[in-house]
């Protein structure tokens, strides 16, 4: 077996692991800032709508044109008084998009375009993008992403509890409010491939959530009839004990979306790739990261606050305070487990006293202590 995967093993039995939730106050901290500087680049900078969301004109010219990109685009935005974006297509031809002008002025730039590249003007095909329909997509998208998290939010609420699905709520807001806000600051155009690439990288982060969620549900059963562990506890050793898995999903949808972003879009110059390809490499990392970090510690934060998990607490905690002070050890406790938790288990926390007990000692006698 490879080192991760014995690693993986050893995470789901709760030998090793992290306190992820102990640190939560450190990781709420550290998106507060990101997300800070999001919103930030987002109303200083703003969103490059593409000419989809804010209407324009589309200038397509023959193949093997001979014009160079940087040629063309200083070109269309001495003609249109407005900044360009060029792209070179495989086949030769050159795609000139021009935002926010309308017929008369389209008609115009397409005159001095024949000129400067010397084309017949019949050979340049112009497409007109109206902002009327700008508009309606731009409204469609936001109709379909707040369409998508109610129903996110009912499913998670009817599936397991409405805790839950606050939490899933809050990590995925905090997923496109980073994307987006990387957006602003890189200065991508915004089309529908970068909304498209949003409700996909919703779904990818909402998958690792519902994964973590699914274990906490298991493993929570009934766990005010036991002593021994607290919810937290219970919500540490989820996430350590998928976190092998979570990590394993994210870098295998990374890499095929690195190379459409930095080799398609960037060493090959396909700058259709960067409106959707950036978007799904940056929501598919901060989706990774909510679902580890922010979605389950907030879950038990807010459980956390029922009088019975309440009382568990202090019940667990006085507990474990008065075997440390008789110089008792986990075995103790070795017997006394709650549906869905194996006796031998341990909480996925760092330290050797974590030690899974050994599933003998101490049984047969009063403190587990040899004579």
């Amino acid at each position: 077996m490879s080192k991760l995967g014995t690693l993986g093993a050893r995470l789901h039995r709760g030998e090793v692991g992290y306190d992820f939730v102990k640190n939560r106050k450190i990781w709420y901290g550290l998106s507060i800032l990101i997300t800070i500087t999001a919103i930030v680049g987002l109303a200083v900078r703003g969103l490059n709508m593409g000419i989809e969301f804010q209407g324009g004109a589309v200038f397509n010219t023959p193949k093997n044109t001979s014009a160079s990109v940087s040629q063309a685009e200083g070109y269309a935005e001495e003609a249109s008084g407005h900044d360009a974006i060029v792209q070179k297509l495989g086949d030769g031809s050159l795609r000139i998009q021009v935002a926010g002008i309308d017929t008369g002025a389209a008609d115009k730039i397409k005159d001095k375009l024949s000129d400067d590249l010397k084309i017949e003007k019949e050979q340049i095909n112009a497409e007109l993008v109206g902002p009327s329909w700008g508009d309606q997509i731009a409204n469609k998208a936001w109709q379909g992403l707040w369409i998508f998290l109610v129903l996110v939010v009912i499913y998670l609420a009817i599936a397991f509890e409405w805790r839950m699905a606050l939490a899933a709520f809050v990590a995925l807001i905090h997923d496109i409010t980073i994307t987006v806000g990387i957006y602003a600051l890189v200065g991508f155009e915004v089309t529908p491939g970068t909304v498209i690439g949003l409700l996909t990288i919703l779904g990818y982060s909402l998958y690792d959530t519902v994964v973590v969620f699914d274990s906490l549900k298991e493993q929570t059963k009934d766990i005010t009839k036991q002593t021994r562990w607290t919810y937290s506890d219970v919500a540490n050793r989820s996430i350590n004990s998928t976190l092998v898995r979570s990590i394993n999903t994210t870098v295998v949808a990374l890499l095929p979306v690195a190379g459409l972003l930095f080799i398609g879009g960037g060493v090959l110059g396909a700058g259709m790739l960067n409106d959707i390809s950036l978007s799904l490499f940056v929501g598919l990392a901060a989706g990774a990261y909510s679902s580890i970090f922010i979605a389950t510690p907030l879950v038990a934060d807010l459980k956390e606050r029922e009088p019975q998990l309440k009382a568990l607490r202090k019940r667990v905690l006085a507990k474990r305070a008065q075997s440390g002070a008789q110089g008792e050890t986990e075995a103790d406790g070795a017997d006394e487990s709650y549906d869905g938790e194996p006796e031998d288990a341990a909480p996925a926390v760092v330290g050797p006293r974590n030690q899974p007990a050994s599933r003998t000692r101490g049984r047969g006698r009063p403190s587990g202590k040899r004579r």
